[in-house]
C-alpha cells in the first residue's frame, strides 16, 4: 500500500534539510571515529594483531545480517505514533548508541591480559555496530521518504545528507590527528588516553545532533503499518530479483571498500609512511572541503540533467585514474600526496552525494512492481551492505596490513622497516583505485535505473496515489 501525503502540517523546507544533515552527523560520530581510527587504536594502542581486528569488523557483518533486517521488519511493522514512525527510534536509541561508541576505545585496558582486551573489543564493538548503530541508522535511513514523496525533495536530503557525513568527517578526520598524535623521540604515534577522551566528546555530540535531527524533521507521508503475515522465503525472494537494490547493493559494497580503503590506510601512510600526522589531518580537510563546495552544490543539478546513474558512473572512473597516476608518480612530499588524494575524493564524492538518493528510487522501483511500500525493509538491506562494505574493507586492510609485516614495532620505528613502508605506499593507491573502477561497472552493468526509468516510476507512482484518493 502506498503511503498518503498529510494535507496538513508545515511545507518541505530548510527545517527538514538541516534536520537530516544533523542525523547523519550524530551516526558519523560514531561510524567514521570507529572506521577511522578503531584499527589504528587497538593495534598501536592496545597491541591487538591486525589481522585480529579485521576478523573482527567482518564477523560483525554476520550478526549485523540477522540485526539489520529484523530492525528493518520491526520499523515496517511498528504503528505510527503523533511524531511518525521513524523518528522515535532516533529519539529512544541514540543514547545507549553514544555509550557503546565510548566504551570501544576504553585505553585504560591497555594493561589488561590480551584475551581479555580482544574479548572487551567484541563485546562493545557488537554492542554499538550490531546492535546500537542498527536501531537508529535503519529508521533514520528510511525516514528519507516519508519525510517528502517529492523526488526532488529526496534529492536535497540526500545532499544534505552528505553534508552532514562530510562535517563529522571534517571534525573527525582533521581534528582527531592533531589532538591523538603526539611526536616521540621523533616518531608520530597515537596516544591511548587521548583517543579516549575524543571518543567520549564524539559520543556526546552524536547524541546531541541526533536530537535535533528529531526536532527538526517532520514526517509528511504516512506510512502504514505493515500487518502483512511475515513470509521469510518470499521476502528473500523479492530482495534477490531486485534488480535495482542488487546493483546498489553492489556499488555500496564496492564504494566503502574504497573508500574506507583511504580512510583506513590513512593513519598508517600518513604518520608511518610520511611521518606526518597533519598531512592526516591536511587530507581530511581538503577532501571534505572539496565535497562541501564542490560535490554538494553541483551533484544534483548534474544529476537533475544527466542523471545519477550516469554521472556517477563518469565520476568513480575519474576517481580510480587519480589513484593510478598517484602510483606511478610515488611523490616524496605529503603535502602531494594530500592533493591526490583530495582530487580522487571529488570523483568519489560526487556519487556519494547522490547515493542515498539513489536508495530512494530503488524503493520507488519495488513499489511500482510489487505494489507494496517497504522502506525499512530495503533500507535495512542495503544499510546491512555499507556495513559488509565497511567489514570487508577494514578485514581487507587487517589481514594486507599483517601480510606487509606491519605491527607496532613498525609504528615505533619506521625507519627499520622500508619495505613496509613501501607496501602501505602501494596499499594506499592500490585499493581505492580498484574499489572506485568496480563501483563504476557495477553500476553500469548491474544497476538498470536510468535518468529515463527513474522519471517513469516517479509518475506511475504519482498515478496510482492519485487514483486512491
Amino acid at each position: 500500500m502506498a503511503g498518503k501525503t498529510k494535507t496538513n502540517g508545515k511545507p518541505f523546507g530548510i527545517s527538514d534539510k538541516l534536520g537530516y544533515m544533523f542525523g547523519d552527523f550524530g551516526n558519523d560520530f560514531t561510524f567514521m571515529l570507529s572506521s577511522m581510527f578503531m584499527m589504528k587504536f587497538y593495534t598501536d594502542v592496545m597491541g591487538v594483531a591486525p589481522a585480529i581486528v579485521g576478523a573482527l569488523m567482518m564477523l560483525a557483518r554476520f550478526v549485523d545480517a540477522v540485526t539489520d533486517v529484523t530492525m528493518g521488519q520491526i520499523v515496517d511493522r511498528s504503528k505510527p505514533t503523533k511524531d511518525g514512525k521513524f523518528k522515535p527510534w532516533i529519539r529512544r536509541m541514540c543514547g545507549p548508541l553514544g555509550v557503546s561508541a565510548f566504551l570501544i576505545f576504553q585505553s585504560g585496558f591497555s594493561g589488561m591480559p590480551m584475551g581479555f582486551k580482544i574479548f572487551w573489543m567484541f563485546f562493545t564493538y557488537l554492542l554499538w555496530g550490531s546492535v546500537f548503530y542498527t536501531s537508529v541508522n535503519i529508521p533514520y535511513g528510511s525516514m528519507a521518504s516519508a519525510v517528502s514523496a517529492d523526488p526532488d525533495d529526496r534529492a536535497q536530503l540526500s545532499t544534505f545528507r552528505t553534508i552532514g557525513a562530510t562535517l563529522a568527517s571534517l571534525v573527525i578526520g582533521t581534528g582527531t590527528p592533531l589532538v591523538a598524535y603526539e611526536v616521540v623521540d621523533g616518531v608520530t604515534v597515537l596516544t591511548g588516553s587521548r583517543m579516549t577522551v575524543i571518543a567520549g566528546v564524539f559520543a556526546v555530540c552524536g547524541i546531541i545532533c541526533h536530537l535535533l535531527c528529531f526536532y527538526l524533521t517532520t514526517e509528511r507521508v504516512e506510512v502504514p503499518q505493515n500487518t502483512s503475515k511475515l513470509n521469510i522465503g518470499a521476502m528473500l525472494k523479492s530482495i534477490i530479483t531486485n534488480r535495482s537494490l542488487l546493483g546498489i547493493i553492489a556499488a555500496a559494497i564496492l564504494l566503502l571498500l574504497g573508500m574506507l580503503g583511504m580512510s583506513g590506510m590513512a593513519p598508517y601512510v600518513f604518520p608511518v609512511y610520511y611521518n606526518s600526522g597533519s598531512a592526516q589531518s591536511m587530507s581530511s580537510l581538503a577532501s571534505n572541503l572539496a565535497v562541501l563546495f564542490i560535490c554538494a552544490p553541483f551533484a544534483a543539478k548534474i544529476a537533475a540533467k544527466v542523471g545519477k546513474k550516469e554521472m556517477s558512473v563518469v565520476s568513480c572512473l575519474f576517481g580510480a585514474a587519480v589513484w593510478i597516476v598517484c602510483l606511478i608518480v610515488r611523490p616524496d612530499n605529503p603535502m602531494v600526496f594530500v592533493a591526490f588524494y583530495t582530487v580522487s575524493y571529488i570523483g568519489l564524492g560526487t556519487f556519494n552525494t547522490v547515493i542515498w538518493a539513489m536508495i530512494t528510487d530503488v524503493i520507488d522501483d519495488a513499489e511500482v512492481k510489487n505494489g507494496v511500500r517497504e522502506d525499512g525493509t530495503i533500507y535495512s538491506v542495503y544499510s546491512f551492505a555499507r556495513k559488509l562494505g565497511q567489514a570487508l574493507s577494514s578485514g581487507m586492510i587487517g589481514g594486507l596490513m599483517t601480510m606487509i609485516g606491519y605491527s607496532d614495532a613498525v609504528a615505533a620505528n619506521p625507519s627499520a622497516y622500508p619495505e613496509v613502508l613501501n607496501n602501505i605506499f602501494n596499499l594506499s593507491c592500490i585499493i581505492p583505485a580498484i574499489g572506485l573502477l568496480a563501483v563504476a561497472l557495477a553500476l553500469l552493468f548491474i544497476y538498470p535505473l536510468t535518468k529515463s526509468k527513474v522519471e517513469s516510476n516517479v509518475a506511475e507512482l504519482a498515478r496510482r496515489r492519485k487514483e486512491k484518493r
